[in-house]
């Protein structure tokens, strides 16, 4: 994504990414269409849904986050 302007302040947004922690390791947030549906074994159903990697942006001024659910 180019880059971009904070919405608050004007400052310049930084790219990074939110760290889920998982059983033995790290991976990058991913956002899931549609509402959660809890599940009794792993928490909640995700089979069959689109997921897209979400890039993060901060404002390197005032610290607002932008997320963002990209297709790269």
């Amino acid at each position: 994504m180019a880059s971009k302007t904070c919405s608050k302040c004007g400052g310049r947004m930084g790219e990074g990414f939110l760290l889920d922690h998982t059983h033995g390791g790290y991976r990058d947030t991913q956002w899931v269409e549609g509402p959660p549906v809890k599940s009794l074994w792993l928490g909640i159903k995700i089979r069959g849904k689109r997921k897209l990697a979400v890039a993060s942006y901060r404002c390197e001024r005032c610290g607002l986050l932008e997320n963002y659910a990209e297709t790269r």
